[in-house]
């Protein structure tokens, strides 16, 4: 994606002197308040265990070096695969996808939904207050789509306040890669913090992913003496690169095979050009089932999990029924717009301490959800 053939800002804005729009866009992000937040929302492990975890906003530094590298490998637009990858979870509420999960169920007694890239959209729609000629952060056309549309395809007319996106068209490659790296990233990225806080069954995860398991072997015939924990980073390292240079080199041979010439081109090809071969597919399938089975579904993170998603819960109903609950502008913005709508997205917009917070402040501690109580 060329800059110059960007279909530009939603508010006019002249040339910066010294970077380019991407660039902007980039740095946009990086100073915007929702970006800050993700420091302090679950990735999977809350700071309770240990202060070495991912969280939400690590993760999304993992998955922007990640992102640029196979960029840049594909001869792409780095700057807006890396702007891509630092907006991507700008809109992931508080307690990481069960907490994405509890506001689309509340939202549905409303038939309503809630989505984290339709949210992220309406941050830097709406949400962001930074300029004083324009509400949010007036993003580029190509950044604002790839929010919407790097993990999943439309069916047309389906969202029709989106239409303006081209839902019924590829987006360009740099945001197809989106969802590829950030799988990478996760995947590889959990088994590390899973060791860590010392969840993982080494030899059933040697023996349910080849992938790790060959890894593994190659790196302890090279280095017996090593250091088991140096030989578990040194095999994770050899799988990630398995992975982002299978995403590369598939991706690459799919783009000389389909003949695309240009981004507009891209955009009609019936399906994603990006992606991985079958054979290094199945193999990350098998890990993140592997980690689903294994890790997401452990006691010592679904207890903490649980709890803290009831607390979303309570807060929730609090605010929809209590008026002068919320800040004073969200009261205001009740007034004409759902009061639901605006609940959810205070909620959405809460970290992790500042939710748990403000059910303390609300209904106390001995109030709080135990996992004696449940």
């Amino acid at each position: 994606m060329r800059e110059e053939l960007s279909r530009g800002r939603r508010y006019h804005e002249p040339r910066h002197p010294y970077r380019t729009e991407y660039a902007r866009d980039r740095d946009r992000i990086i100073h915007a308040r929702a970006f800050r937040r993700l420091e302090a929302k679950t990735q999977v492990f809350t700071t309770r265990y240990s202060d070495h975890f991912r969280n939400r906003l690590t993760h999304t530094l993992e998955v922007t070096q990640i992102a640029r590298t196979v960029s840049a490998a594909l001869g792409l637009n780095t700057e807006l695969a890396e702007a891509l990858a630092l907006v991507h979870d700008i809109g992931h509420p508080p307690f990481g996808h069960a907490g994405e999960r509890k506001l689309n169920e509340l939202m549905e007694a409303y038939g309503a939904a809630f989505d984290h890239n339709l949210h992220a959209l309406r941050i830097v729609e709406q949400f962001e207050h930074r300029y004083l000629e324009f509400t949010g952060l007036n993003l580029t056309f190509e950044v604002r789509e790839g929010i919407i549309k790097h993990s999943r395809d439309y069916e047309p007319g389906a969202c029709p306040e989106l239409a303006e996106y081209f839902l019924d068209l590829r987006p360009p490659l740099e945001a197809q890669l989106i969802n590829w790296v950030d799988e990478i990233a996760y995947n590889t990225a959990d088994l590390d913090d899973a060791r860590e806080a010392e969840l993982l069954d080494f030899d059933l995860l040697r023996s349910t992913v080849p992938l790790f398991a060959q890894a593994y072997r190659q790196v302890d015939r090279a280095h017996p003496t090593a250091k088991e924990k140096l030989k578990f980073s040194e095999a994770l390292k050899d799988v990630l690169n398995a992975l982002a240079s299978d995403l590369i080199e598939t991706t690459a041979t799919r783009a000389i095979h389909s003949g695309v010439g240009s981004v507009e081109e891209i955009r009609l090809w019936p399906q994603r050009i990006a992606g991985m071969s079958a054979q290094i597919f199945a193999e990350s399938a098998r890990l993140k089932q592997f980690l689903a089975d294994n890790l997401y579904s452990n006691p010592v993170i679904t207890e903490d999990r649980d709890r803290s998603v009831e607390c979303l819960e309570h807060l929730f109903h609090f605010y929809l029924g209590k008026l002068d609950s919320m800040p004073p502008d969200h009261e205001q913005l009740a007034l004409s717009i759902p009061r639901h709508i605006v609940v959810c997205d205070y909620i959405a917009g809460m970290t992790d301490q500042f939710l748990l917070k403000q059910y303390r402040d609300q209904f106390g501690i001995s109030s709080f959800p135990s996992a004696a109580a449940r």
